[in-house]
């Protein structure tokens, strides 16, 4: 059951959401919409990360009655962070980050998970790509027991872009990946690191493990062949943990 104040409906409300700065999480219009309060809608959101989804009008009739002029935003649970803005303050606060990526996870409830495990962990922020993600909505907020409420989410433009500015801000970038090169224990977490988690259906991306420093695994001992990601990441976090308290 979707939470109606989570939403703004109707083509100027909309509008004028974007212009606000409201955090929004995506936006549905209907396939074929043409008018003009609909271009000055696009032109708003040009420059803006917010993930534009064209879909049949049923769709959206399904999830309200009212007059929604054939466009729904939905309001993001969690104020994002800027991963430029982000890194610097860490370090000139004297901290040693640690971030987690992920790359196409989709699931709410492996999101909210993770997320959950990264609070426990201390982790300083997730990374999440603007499109072909997870919706940080509430059912991630209450499925993170309130993690999300603290802990920072740097919504990206370019996985691969934010992966170049962490390397050349000093970050290891270990891949958690079935072609991995070594046992996951055997990386190097000590420093300023990000780990990079994939769905679990596809992996981490051919683009973006090309830019990371290590691919690991974790051994698969029964005949299954994968763990669910969210306790894929648990393990990985706090072998991290481990070698970051020692």
């Amino acid at each position: 059951m979707i939470d109606k104040t989570e939403m703004i409906f109707g083509v100027r409300a909309v509008i004028e959401a974007v212009q606000a700065g409201r955090e929004i999480d995506k936006i549905l219009v209907k396939k074929d919409i043409q008018s003009d309060l609909s271009k000055e809608l696009f032109t708003a959101l040009k420059g803006t990360l917010i993930p534009i989804q064209r879909v049949p009008v049923e769709r959206i009739n399904r999830i309200t009655r009212k007059n929604h002029q054939g466009v729904v935003a939905f309001i993001s649970s969690v104020t994002y962070q800027k991963i430029e803005d982000l890194v610097p303050f860490l370090f000139e606060q004297g901290k040693n980050p640690f971030f987690v990526m992920l790359d196409g996870i989709t699931d709410v409830r492996n999101f909210g998970a993770i997320s959950r495990t990264c609070e426990c962990a201390a982790v300083d922020a997730i990374i999440i790509p603007a499109r072909g993600s997870v919706s940080v909505n509430a059912d991630a907020v209450k499925t993170s027991a309130g993690a999300l409420h603290t802990l920072p989410v740097c919504r990206e433009q370019s996985l691969k872009e934010a992966l170049h500015f962490l390397k050349d801000s000093g970050f290891r970038i270990v891949a958690a990946t079935e072609k991995g090169d070594y046992d996951y224990t055997k990386a190097d977490y000590s420093g300023p690191v990000c780990i990079v988690m994939g769905a679990e259906d596809k992996g981490v991306s051919y683009d973006n493990l090309s830019l990371c420093d290590e691919w690991v695994k974790i051994p698969m001992l029964g005949s299954i062949e994968s763990l669910n990601v969210s306790v894929a990441a648990g393990i990985l976090i706090y072998e991290a943990v481990k070698q970051r308290i020692n």
